[in-house]
């Protein structure tokens, strides 16, 4: 059997009193884009974030590729830490955070030279190719504060690529751009379902999900209720509660 990317077993996170994710079960397969959507509050970016522990699971297990990982930033004995992990699970976040005083060039260079010590030379060459994937190739030198919206975000999406991941962890990355933009985002990550990139995708836009995941999770108060094929999930909803979700945006 093919080995599972990431599995989650019995993964919980609370912020004191408050619990947000309540025994999540998980496997994300190799290839695989995995639509997670849930009202607010549910827990769908606490999940993501869980992923690659930018927010440390509070009980339970994550494995990558079968191993597991530990919650120091360096593994010891064998077990890699979490640092490696954020080598191979990359983050797209709703607010792009790239760094205003740098050019995109130096952006989508930093992580490739900083963490895995590529060379300058090296590290720009796969820059302009991944600017020319997203529909950037002429934006290298402009700075984030001459960009749209859309293309802060297309910047961000390669960014995340520089680092070569295994896994590409997007979450809501179309909620805080205006309309007309949302559709420039969301073909720069069809065409990396394209091409066959694990992904996992918090989001709203429900028909891009039933387009470009190959399978859906709904979320409730920190539990996966339903998950299946985007048909079974979006197209023919069973149970009463994601019928009333899912009204809300076919209305």
């Amino acid at each position: 059997m093919t080995q599972a990317t990431i599995s989650l077993r019995g993964l919980t996170k609370s912020f004191g009193a408050l619990q947000v994710l309540n025994g999540i079960d998980l496997d994300l397969m190799p290839g695989e884009v995995l639509g997670v959507i849930g009202p607010s509050g549910s827990g769908k970016s606490t999940l993501i974030r869980c992923m690659n522990m930018m927010e440390l699971p509070t009980s339970g297990s994550l494995l990558f590729k079968g191993q597991a990982i530990s919650p120091r930033f360096r593994g010891k004995d064998g077990q890699p830490g979490m640092g490696e992990l954020r080598k191979r699970v990359g983050m797209v976040f709703q607010h792009f955070n790239l760094f205003p005083h740098l050019t995109v060039l130096d952006n989508v260079t930093q992580g490739p030279r900083i963490v895995l010590k590529e060379d300058r030379a090296e590290a720009e060459a796969t820059a302009h190719d991944l600017l020319a994937q997203v529909g950037l190739a002429d934006k290298a030198q402009a700075y984030p504060s001459h960009l749209s919206g859309g293309q802060k975000q297309r910047v961000a999406i390669a960014r995340a690529l520089a680092m070569k991941p295994d896994v590409l962890l997007l979450d809501e990355v179309t909620s805080a751009l205006d309309p007309e933009l949302v559709g420039e985002v969301l073909g720069v990550i069809r065409a990396l379902a394209g091409k066959g990139m694990t992904m996992v995708i918090v989001t709203h836009e429900m028909g891009f999900a039933a387009d470009v995941a190959s399978r859906v999770l709904f979320m409730e108060q920190g539990r996966i209720a339903e998950e299946g094929t985007p048909e079974d999930i979006l197209r023919n909803p069973k149970s009463e509660r994601l019928q009333a979700f899912l009204s809300r945006f076919h209305a």
